[in-house]
C-alpha cells in the first residue's frame, strides 16, 4: 500500500518513480528516475464551494478581477485591457490547430464566479473545479488552507497511482473495455465534441473512477498548477546519473520565459493533467507525464488546482 485514507486528502508515503515518457511529446523526455518525500494531497481539485469559503473568509480578489496594466502586454488592444479571462468557444468547423486564438476568446468580466462571462454563474456548479485561477490565486488559497501547491514531480507521482510507465493513470488503453475514464474531448477538436463522457465543459469532481491512490480527476477536467518553472527539457539535476534517485528539480525562472514572445516578460509554471478540452487529434495530454507551460498571470476556463501538505502525519491530514 502506498496511501492511507485521510478524509479529503490522501497520504502518499513517497518513494522513487520513473518520471516522464518517451511515448508522446518531446518536452516529457527523457524518462528519469526521481524520488519524492511523503506528502498528503487533496483527493479532488479545489471546487467552487471550497473557493467560495476562502473568498468569504478573506475577501481575496483574484487576478482576473483586477485592473490590467497595459505596459505588461505590448501590442495588446487597449479596449481589451480590462478585467477578464480566457474562455473556450467551440468553432463552427475545422480550423488551423496552430492558431489557438480560433477557440480562445478574451472575455471581459469572466472570472471564477462568472466562468463563461458576466452573464454566467456558478450557482449550479458548486461541486465543479474552480477555474479562472492564476498561480497567485492558487497560492493564496493554499496558504489560507494551511497547505501548499505540489511540485511537478509530486503531482506526477501521485497521478500515476502506483503504476510505473503506463500511458494513462489507469493503464495503457485510452478507453478500457469501452469505459470512458476521464472528462476529455471526444471527436475532432475544436469543433466536434461528441460528448460521449456527458460533459461539454467541466464535470463535478469525482465523476470518473479514481486512480490507484484513490485520487480523482488526475486526468482531464481541468489543468492543475504546480510550483515548477517550465522548461522544454528537464533540468540537469533531474537527469543526474548518480547512485540512487535524486529529488526532482525544476527549471529556473529565466528558462521559463516564452521564447516565442520575447517582448512579454512573464514567467511560466508547469501545469499538469490535461483538461476537458484535450483530444487525441490536438492535445493528448490527459496523461501523467504530460506537461504544459502556463504564464503565472493567466487564468482560463479550463485551469484549476489542488493542494498538498508535506510531511503531514496521517492522523492530522
Amino acid at each position: 500500500m502506498a496511501t492511507v485514507t485521510t478524509g479529503k486528502v490522501r497520504q502518499i508515503r513517497g518513494g522513487e518513480f520513473l518520471m516522464g515518457s518517451e511515448a508522446a511529446y518531446p518536452e516529457e523526455r527523457p524518462v528519469r528516475r526521481v524520488a519524492v518525500e511523503p506528502f498528503a494531497i487533496d483527493r479532488c481539485p479545489v471546487t467552487n464551494a471550497d473557493f467560495t469559503r476562502f473568498i468569504e473568509a478573506t475577501g481575496y480578489v483574484t487576478v482576473a478581477e483586477r485592473p490590467i496594466d497595459p505596459a505588461q502586454y505590448p501590442g495588446a488592444i487597449p479596449e481589451l485591457c480590462v478585467p477578464g479571462s480566457l474562455v473556450f468557444a467551440r468553432t463552427a468547423g475545422p480550423v488551423d490547430l496552430r492558431d489557438w486564438s480560433q477557440w480562445w476568446q478574451w472575455t471581459p468580466g469572466a472570472q471564477w464566479r462568472r466562468p463563461l462571462g458576466p452573464d454566467s454563474s456558478i450557482d449550479a456548479l458548486m461541486d465543479h473545479p474552480v477555474v479562472h485561477v492564476a498561480f497567485e490565486d492558487a497560492e493564496a488559497y493554499a496558504r489560507w488552507a494551511g497547505k501548499e501547491l505540489p511540485t511537478e514531480a509530486e503531482w506526477e507521482y501521485a497521478a500515476r497511482g502506483g503504476l510505473q510507465g503506463k500511458l494513462f493513470i489507469w493503464g495503457d488503453e485510452m478507453v478500457p473495455d469501452g469505459q470512458i475514464m476521464a472528462n476529455t474531448w471526444q471527436g475532432e477538436f475544436p469543433w466536434q465534441n461528441l460528448l460521449l463522457d456527458g460533459y461539454e465543459r467541466t464535470s463535478p469532481v469525482a465523476s470518473f473512477p479514481p486512480n490507484g491512490y484513490g485520487l480523482y480527476d488526475m486526468a482531464g477536467n481541468v489543468w492543475e498548477w504546480t510550483t515548477d518553472w517550465y522548461s522544454a527539457t528537464p533540468s540537469a539535476e533531474q537527469t543526474s546519473p548518480c547512485c540512487g534517485a535524486p529529488p526532482a528539480r525544476g527549471a529556473n525562472i529565466e528558462e521559463s520565459y516564452d521564447p516565442a514572445q520575447s517582448q512579454i516578460r512573464i514567467p511560466r509554471k508547469v501545469v499538469k493533467g490535461g483538461s476537458h478540452l484535450c483530444a487525441p487529434n490536438y492535445c493528448l495530454r490527459f496523461r501523467p507525464a504530460a506537461r504544459s507551460p502556463q504564464m503565472i498571470d493567466s487564468s482560463m476556463s479550463h485551469l484549476g488546482f489542488r493542494c498538498i501538505v508535506r510531511n503531514a502525519p496521517s492522523e492530522s491530514a
